[in-house]
Parts: C-alpha cells; sequence; structure tokens
C-alpha cells in the first residue's frame, strides 16, 4: 500500500515584514512569423488596426492584471510600464520588451513577463490572417532590482540543465 502524502495547502506569501523598496523588472518575448505576414506587419497592412499600439495596450493591461490571472501573485501599484519592440527584418520577427517599476514589497517579475506575453499573444492575434503557423518564443526575465535577493540580469545565452 502506498501512502499518500498529505498535500501542501497553497497561499500567499507574507509580503507584511518586508521593506519598501523601488522594484524594476524586464522581460522579453518574441514573434517570428512568415515572410508575408512580416511585410504585412511592417508596411501596416493587419485588417485589426495598427498592431504595435494594440500590442503595447494589451500589455500595459496586462501588467495589471497579472494576480488576477496568477495564482499567489500579489496585487501591486504599478508605477510605470514600459512596452518597446524591436523589429528585425533579417531574422523576421518582433523582440517585444516590457519593463514594469514599482515601489513595493515584492517583485514585479510577474507583470513584466506576462506583460511582454500578452504583448506577443497580441500581435500574434492580429496577425494570425496571414500567418497562423508565427511562433512565440523566448519569453524569459531579461532583469530584476530591488529586494532582499538584490539585482539579476540574465546571461545573454541560456544553458538547459
Amino acid at each position: 500500500m502506498v501512502k499518500r502524502q498529505k498535500k501542501k495547502r497553497h497561499g500567499m506569501v507574507d509580503i507584511s515584514k518586508k521593506k519598501v523598496t523601488k522594484r524594476i523588472a524586464r522581460a522579453v518575448s518574441t514573434v517570428t512569423m512568415s515572410a508575408k505576414a512580416f511585410q504585412a506587419l511592417i508596411k501596416d497592412r493587419s485588417p485589426k488596426g495598427d498592431v504595435f499600439e494594440a500590442a503595447r495596450i494589451a500589455g500595459i493591461l496586462a501588467a495589471k492584471a497579472a494576480p488576477a490571472i496568477i495564482p499567489m501573485c500579489h496585487s501591486l501599484n504599478l508605477d510605470t510600464v514600459k512596452i518597446t519592440f524591436k523589429v528585425d527584418k533579417t531574422q523576421r520577427r518582433v523582440i517585444t520588451t516590457a519593463e514594469v517599476v514599482c515601489c513595493g514589497q515584492t517583485g514585479v517579475e510577474m507583470e513584466a513577463l506576462t506583460a511582454a506575453s500578452v504583448a506577443s499573444l497580441t500581435i500574434y492575434d492580429m496577425m494570425k490572417w496571414a500567418d497562423k503557423g508565427a511562433v512565440i518564443t523566448e519569453t524569459r526575465l531579461l532583469y530584476k532590482s530591488g529586494g532582499k535577493s538584490g539585482e539579476y540580469v540574465a546571461p545573454e545565452k541560456r544553458e538547459n540543465k
């Protein structure tokens, strides 16, 4: 007979004793698409409208909504959310960077990752008419600062361990 282990109860981490510090997180997400879709994107020919502006707004809203979709994610008063896009013509891809800043008791990594992810999903959604096979990759944390754990800078190349 196999003995069942007690299930661990889930709950939010108590951050009430943590110091308020300035928290910054930067995350990235990449969308790669076909030549046809990429040309339509950079020539602003999506029938759904301005892809980059819609993705920027979606990313900002996603950062603000992170606690509503990620269990145990604390609600934070975000000071700023910046979404930027780098268009890489040689690789036919858009690299979205989300930077989130707040003064709080816990980090903003999840907000930055959610913002970058949703901005990429929005680009996919608005361009799927031209390429349903577009691929979203490289969603990862690039940088974080603040709090007890201090600064984190992602290495250029990630090794799979």
